[in-house]
């Protein structure tokens, strides 16, 4: 009787929270659904700061060193995020990543466009005050996903590949499409 009575609660519960109207599911779990910390984050810029290079004009006139604002869509591979930092790569607004509609189940890895994406990425490590790495998860403090398009402002870091990567300060989530 006791597990009749649990099942029947439980159920219960399950009914009556799964009753809400659309679009309180999508305040709770849509793609503009950023948690508490990333709409409290230190790394949120508020507004979008200017002058931004693309990615691709940003490697060939950037230099080590440089204060720098680029911008770029979260992707490059199909996990473009570094589990346990907030570290992630982007990838110039100009390369077209893969459509759904081409059968590409991970439309941010640029699977139709290696080519482009070699000289159109960079790495993008958010820093706290002393330049060190942030030790959270860039989904979680900043509340993006792949193909979001952010503005990051930092100083860049060349290596002797050419590779840009920037350790940013601030970075600016554009609201999607």
């Amino acid at each position: 009787m006791k597990m009749f009575f649990s099942f029947g609660l439980a159920a219960l519960f399950l009914i009556a929270t799964g009753c809400g109207s659309q679009s309180d599911v999508a305040s709770q779990t849509g793609p503009n659904a950023a948690d508490s910390s990333a709409e409290t984050s230190a790394y949120l810029a508020e507004s979008e700061p200017a002058g931004a290079l693309p990615v691709g004009e940003a490697r060939e006139s950037t230099e080590d060193g440089q204060e720098v604002t680029l911008v770029g869509l979260i992707g490059g591979s199909s996990e473009p995020f570094v589990d346990g930092l907030a570290a992630f790569t982007i990838v110039d607004p100009k390369v077209p990543h893969c459509a759904a509609d081409e059968g590409c189940p991970t439309p941010w890895d640029y699977c139709c466009e290696t080519d482009a994406v070699k000289d159109n990425i960079a790495t993008v490590k958010v820093v706290d005050e002393s330049g060190n790495p942030v030790g959270q998860d860039a989904r979680e403090i900043l509340g993006v996903k792949e193909l979001s398009t952010v503005v990051v402002s930092g100083k860049a870091k060349r290596d002797d590949q050419g590779n840009l990567t920037v350790a940013a300060n601030q970075v600016f989530v554009r609201p999607g499409k």
